[in-house]
């Protein structure tokens, strides 16, 4: 389980390729811009994390971007820090997310509307390849593993091992099979991890 963040002008590159590759696209195109606001936001957010890690000095370039993605942030319904994602997120669409600062996910994290990754006594760590259905609750000093697959409106407050599918409230395991088995993930990021 390892957590990333963009260090380099070539891991920045490697996040927003990985993450295009998410949501199954190559490139980004103008009228796709335009067209899905959560695309933008997260291509926003990977700009912010390179300026923030890389650019330090390019405060007003920052500051701009920062204020942009706030106001389209808030319309969407996100509330998602800097720094927490590996690369290939998949914010599937527009919709209540709410993530704390100090949770720590791995890459090829697909993410979907009413979840909230949350403090209780601890945030959690999220490993590589987890899917995290729409409603879910994840709280706690907590890890979720490796290749995991949360059900909707699953209430994760325990650690859950790696390679299984988890749902319930509170969310036991339900299958050994896991989110890759499951066939969540685009064909285009499984190419690329």
């Amino acid at each position: 389980m390892s957590h990333r963040t963009i260090q380099s002008y070539t891991d920045y590159r490697e996040f927003v390729s990985r993450d295009l590759a998410a949501h199954g696209l190559t490139s980004l195109s103008p009228l796709m811009r335009f067209k899905a606001d959560h695309i933008r936001f997260q291509m926003r957010l990977r700009r912010l994390e390179y300026l923030s890690n890389c650019c330090r000095w390019r405060i007003v370039s920052r500051a701009m971007l920062e204020l942009l993605n706030h106001r389209l942030a808030v319309r969407l319904g996100f509330t998602i820090p800097k720094n927490v994602f590996g690369p290939g997120l998949c914010i599937v669409h527009r919709g209540t997310i709410v993530v704390h600062p100090h949770a720590q996910v791995g890459s090829n994290c697909r993410l979907h509307t009413s979840t909230n990754i949350g403090d209780y006594n601890g945030v959690p760590t999220l490993g590589d390849d987890v899917y995290v259905g729409p409603g879910a609750k994840i709280f706690g000093n907590i890890t979720i593993g490796n290749n995991v697959a949360i059900g909707a409106n699953a209430v994760v407050n325990q650690s859950v091992d790696d390679n299984c599918t988890v749902g319930g409230i509170p969310a036991t395991v339900i299958s050994t099979i896991g989110a890759r088995q499951h066939g969540l993930f685009s064909t285009q990021l499984q190419k690329k991890s």
